[in-house]
């Protein structure tokens, strides 16, 4: 039964969409994003409280939410951790290890309506005013993001460029908007006709339209030195998206993998971005 109601819901949502986009586009339009930024995974589990309890900072206070950060103090370069959708700052715990031992200072921060932070959706540019005042309270170096985290921080650069950040390293990021959205669209199954009452929605909000918003674009203008890692058979975000980031960052290298999936928090993947780092 609960199999069949999430095929049903989808579908559901999709006509209520479909027809809705007929009578008043524009309040369509707001309720299908709404419900594509909708978070509804991510908070702190109870396996997850008394690791994060340990390290946490301060709250700061961006686009009228409380955003939890964390810090583990080191002595080396600072590091800003981006995690991906539907997660938390928890999901860095190996990654923080080898940083630790190589006495980094590392900060991160629980995305909004993700971990502790406040909230009930998610979208890039929120992602981003979130990740730019980070980036000026704590000062990073480097800067290293998880899938849709990775994307924030493409974009970050593009429209905030830093001077202080030297390094970025991004795993299994997405590049393409467009491409995201007609998975959504193959999801709900609704029409062009709200895909382009949306397309119009998102840039009356946002000033882009949704084939504007691309990693591989905002990579033709990054001058940072950058380590990007992008699994072949990843089923979250497709290994392309990397491919042609890399092809547009001058500055890139990619390290592609095989039967590592989309998380990436093997050993061998962490020890790389240590060794960058320290490079």
């Amino acid at each position: 039964m609960k199999k069949l109601l999430t095929k049903i819901i989808p579908l559901a949502y999709g006509q209520y969409f479909n027809l809705y986009t007929l009578f008043a586009k524009k309040k369509a339009a707001n309720k299908a994003f709404n419900l594509f930024c909708t978070v509804r995974k991510g908070r702190v589990q109870p396996q997850q409280a008394a690791y994060l309890e340990e390290a946490k900072h301060s709250v700061e206070h961006v686009a009228n939410l409380q955003i939890q950060t964390y810090h583990w103090k080191g002595e080396k370069d600072t590091v800003l951790l981006v995690h991906g959708w539907e997660s938390n700052t928890f999901r860095w715990r190996n990654l923080i290890k080898k940083l630790r031992e190589a006495n980094f200072n590392i900060f991160a921060f629980d995305a909004p309506a993700h971990g502790y932070s406040s909230g009930k959706y998610l979208h890039v540019p929120l992602y981003e005013k979130a990740l730019h005042h980070m980036a000026q309270q704590f000062n990073p170096k480097h800067l290293v993001g998880h899938s849709v985290g990775g994307m924030t921080l493409m974009y970050n650069e593009y429209i905030n460029p830093n001077p202080k950040v030297e390094k970025m390293v991004l795993i299994g990021s997405p590049s393409e908007f467009h491409e995201i959205m007609e998975h959504y669209q193959d999801l709900l199954r609704f029409n062009d006709r709200v895909m382009n009452v949306m397309d119009k929605y998102v840039q009356d909000r946002f000033g882009f339209k949704i084939r504007d918003f691309s990693t591989s674009k905002f990579a033709e203008s990054n001058t940072k030195k950058g380590l990007l890692f992008h699994d072949r058979f990843d089923a979250i975000t497709p290994y392309h998206a990397s491919v042609e980031v890399n092809k547009k960052w001058k500055g890139s290298q990619l390290v592609t993998t095989e039967g590592l999936g989309h998380s990436m928090h093997q050993e061998d993947v962490n020890n790389q971005i240590i060794s960058f780092l320290e490079s």
